[in-house]
């Protein structure tokens, strides 16, 4: 039989397939995550007919002769690619900005993906659309997350509560008048009572009357109140501290050093005042309260996830906490990974061992929260590819009819 036949059939085989590769890739056009893939075909084995001859004798050298025996397919090859970015506004959805997989369990193996639809079930675990549980690590009581450690389970605690804080720690700025007058209570410059809100250990609020009051030409008193003393006069046993004001800035006993924070108060009720933005110009007396730190009791009423993975919850009471933090994967060999469906990809040999880390570290892509990366295929591509699959297709069956058409003269020599 001529050997045409065979080479025409492997040519039909082999463009079947890129046929198929590329229907594929078509159907996946709207799949979330996916790359696309590509055909890559190469030559059989060819057969000798005369081998290659040295010069010798006087004689110059012959060159190989051979026929080849047709062709198949070497590889299909993804194209890891960026994919385009879908605003959904969801929570649950995140993408992936650069390099990097998010790591999910299936059943007790580790499985890989680019498709980041995830939603929270009613245990609280971080899921895939078929259940598949997100892979990272859970911070502590803290807030604290230790990315060293082997990763685990993303769970959002449902119902947790933060303890709250009682006020530590009070922000003063604004001015003290220099043109009032030292221990005159019939200058109101004079003397400041600024209400300070505060939180006690147990949550409950209640505001602290701080009295600044000036006592000589270039110096004032900070006093809190005692509320076991008089209550005509609430600052008589009150924790009281001096502060001396060098051109119009506080400074420490040496007269020289900024003054940065006053430590007022006794266990628990003690207090550090930051005052080193109070002036003492001309003008008049201004100061007020510009932070304070304390929070009530709060319960986890939503969450976010930062650009390394960080779920953050949000508190009732307005403050934020990490809860856990996502695990990104990485390869040496990224087209060594093998397709698993669901949009997975699973490690193989030639792959190499998953590298494990954050986003936005060691090579790794950080991550947009409320958007989903689109399939990277290139519809352009795609249907040229098409062209160039049925082209090849008819080829190669022209060569099948052509040799036919041999042999059936062939057949025809004996009548």
């Amino acid at each position: 039989m001529l050997r045409s036949l065979f080479s025409g059939i492997s040519g039909l085989r082999a463009h079947q397939q890129m046929m198929d590769v590329t229907g594929n890739n078509i159907a996946n056009v709207n799949t979330t995550g996916y790359k696309s893939s590509q055909t890559v075909f190469q030559d059989t084995l060819s057969q000798m007919v005369n081998a290659a001859g040295a010069p010798q004798n006087g004689q110059g050298g012959t060159n190989p002769a051979q026929v080849g025996l047709g062709v198949r397919t070497a590889s299909v090859n993804a194209n890891f690619s960026q994919g385009a970015a879908q605003t959904t506004g969801k929570s649950g959805d995140m993408m992936i900005q650069g390099d990097g997989f998010f790591v999910v369990k299936s059943g007790g193996e580790s499985v890989y993906t680019r498709a980041g639809s995830f939603t929270f079930d009613a245990n609280g675990s971080l899921t895939t659309p078929n259940g598949q549980i997100v892979q990272g690590w859970s911070a502590d009581t803290a807030g604290t997350v230790n990315t060293a450690g082997a990763p685990g389970n993303i769970k959002l605690p449902i119902g947790i509560s933060l303890a709250p804080e009682a006020t530590k720690n009070i922000t003063f700025t604004g001015n003290l008048s220099y043109e009032a007058k030292p221990n005159d209570p019939t200058d109101p410059t004079s003397m400041k009572v600024i209400p300070v809100p505060t939180i006690d250990a147990n949550g409950a609020s209640s505001t602290m009357n701080v009295r600044l009051a000036k006592t000589g030409t270039n110096e004032w008193t900070m006093t809190l109140p005692d509320g076991t003393a008089d209550p005509a006069d609430p600052y008589s046993g009150g924790s009281t501290r001096a502060i001396t004001f060098v051109n119009g800035k506080p400074v420490d006993t040496d007269g020289v050093t900024p003054l940065v924070t006053v430590a007022l108060g006794t266990a628990p009720s003690d207090y550090t005042f930051d005052v080193h933005d109070l002036t003492h110009y001309s003008g008049n007396t201004e100061a007020r309260v510009s932070a304070s730190d304390g929070s009530a009791a709060g319960i986890l009423s939503s969450y976010t996830v930062s650009n390394t993975g960080q779920i953050v919850g949000v508190f009732s009471n307005g403050m934020k906490q990490t809860l856990g933090q996502l695990a990104l994967a990485n390869f040496n060999n990224v087209n060594g990974l093998e397709k698993i469906g669901d949009s997975m990809f699973r490690s193989t040999v030639n792959s190499g061992l998953a590298q494990i880390g954050s986003a936005g570290s060691a090579g790794l892509g950080l991550i947009t929260n409320g958007a989903l990366e689109m399939s990277n295929v290139d519809l352009a591509q795609e249907f040229t590819n098409l062209v160039i699959a049925q082209r090849g297709f008819q080829a190669n069956s022209r060569i099948i009819t052509t040799s036919d058409e041999i042999l059936q003269e062939l057949v025809n020599l004996k009548r």
